[in-house]
């Protein structure tokens, strides 16, 4: 008889302890999920006065409505004519990790824009992005690279720590997070006025991660089921810990939905150039010089949706098998663009899945292979909506091949969706063998079943119209 497994610990936090300033800004709970341990700090200290204001400043239409220095296309000159290199002041505040990831997130606003503002009036010129600058001024490449340091981010925007789960406020404290009392912080267009599509492109991201919390929860609940089923025989906690991935996914995804209303595809275009990366695009050639920071050219991919955790924590509790292709490689790259405790904890478990081996497990009986199937359902739905989104705001309305990470647009979203429909065919089929009729089951096989058709068909005209 083999050996009870047993998990090495990973301490999820019960309490988000946000009084507690020297602990990472991003740490995963119960209470939180993925987002911050706390609502992100939005007042800059004293110090900083000049990148606040520079900020304020900077965007196409900035809060008075007024035409910003991007729209005029002076950001570049003021920033090396004016703005002051303040790295002396970051070492002021090395023991405040919130107070850092704030100036991480503003530092890498600044740096976006700096770098892809000759690409923005390029494409209003010409159609196309053309080339951004490359190289980063001392006065922003500096201090970036020290509090990215600092925090354990890049050196260059990322979406949980900058443009996204870091870049949100409360109208009112009291009310707590709610979609109509979230604003932006920091923006490229017209997102300080909430009701922009930026805006509602950044914050529907928030409100789907504040349904991560349940998600968390549910996975420590499968992988603690596991563990006690194998060494007691009960999966009963297992079996609950599946629903609570379910019921969170299923949340998640009717947040997902209405991006539709919240973000424009026709709009989307107009702030997407300042979340390009360096990695794989066009506008960077050579790379990017970070001056005073390091001779070599630095490559770093942009901004991207994929880095969000939770899809991620889904695929490795899930146990759900990525195709062998230099379009998985990019997904692996993707991880170190992540917090590092999110890392960590997705790289837990990853491993203590593979431990128990939850797949294994789910598929002994029908009602464990049902849930699983359900929780398979859900990322593939996720994934799908995902796709229609990228066909939609991005494909359609723009040939530039590469996605703001540097993925190529049209494959990487189908490798990973493919895998997930592979997964459920599989589960389908262990189904039969368990001689299981559960209503609806025929149902979701015949919609993935198309789904898998249609897909290929898309790809396939996609590819054609582009020559890929």
């Amino acid at each position: 008889m083999a050996p009870t497994p047993t998990l090495q610990p990973f301490h999820v936090l019960d309490d988000a302890r946000k009084d507690d300033k020297a602990l990472p800004a991003f740490m995963v709970s119960t209470t939180r999920g993925f987002l911050p341990r706390d609502e992100p700090i939005t007042d800059l200290p004293a110090e900083f006065a000049a990148l606040d204001t520079l900020l304020h400043r900077c965007p196409l239409q900035t809060a008075t409505g007024e035409a910003g220095l991007l729209a005029e296309g002076r950001l570049g000159e003021v920033v090396e004519q004016e703005f002051p290199n303040l790295v002396e002041h970051v070492a002021k505040f090395a023991n405040d990790q919130v107070m850092l990831t704030a100036l991480y997130r503003d530092y890498s606003f600044l740096a976006s824009s700096y770098l892809l503002e000759p690409c923005h009036h390029n494409m209003l010129k010409s159609g196309s992005y053309g080339l951004g600058r490359s190289v980063l001024p001392e006065n922003i490449s500096i201090p970036l690279a020290e509090v990215a340091k600092l925090t354990g981010f890049q050196p260059f925007m990322e979406y949980a720590g900058s443009y996204a789960l870091y870049n949100y406020r409360l109208l009112d404290p009291a009310l707590g997070l709610t979609y109509d009392n979230l604003a932006p912080i920091r923006a490229f267009e017209h997102g300080l006025d909430r009701t922009s599509s930026e805006a509602g492109f950044v914050l529907t991201h928030v409100d789907m991660v504040k349904e991560s919390p349940q998600l968390v929860a549910g996975a420590v609940n499968t992988l603690k089921g596991a563990e006690h089923y194998l060494g007691h025989g009960d999966k009963q906690l297992f079996k609950d810990g599946l629903k609570e991935v379910v019921d969170s996914l299923t949340k998640i995804n009717r947040v997902l939905e209405r991006m539709w209303s919240r973000s424009k595809p026709g709009e989307y275009g107009n702030f997407r150039t300042f979340i390009f990366g360096i990695a794989g695009q066009s506008m960077f050639p050579n790379g990017v010089i970070y001056k005073g920071v390091s001779d070599t050219p630095f490559s770093f991919r942009g901004e991207s949706g994929a880095n969000d955790s939770m899809v991620p924590l889904s695929d490795n509790l899930l146990q759900i098998s990525m195709p062998e292709t230099p379009l998985t490689d990019i997904l692996k790259d993707f991880r170190k663009y992540r917090p590092g405790n999110h890392m960590e904890f997705l790289s837990w478990v990853k491993s203590s899945a593979e431990q128990v081996g939850i797949k294994k497990l789910a598929l002994e009986d029908a009602e464990s292979a049902t849930l699983y199937l359900q929780a398979l359902d859900q990322v593939r739905d996720f994934r799908w909506r995902h796709w229609n989104f990228t066909r939609e705001y991005i494909i359609k309305k723009t040939a530039h091949p590469t996605a703001t990470g540097g993925s190529p647009i049209i494959r990487w979203l189908p490798n990973q969706l493919n895998a997930v429909i592979n997964a459920q065919m599989e589960v389908f089929r262990a189904l039969e063998d368990l001689d299981h009729t559960t209503p609806g089951i025929a149902e979701v096989r015949e919609k993935v079943t198309k789904q898998k058709a249609d897909l290929a068909k898309e790809v396939e005209k996609f590819c054609a119209e582009r020559g890929v």
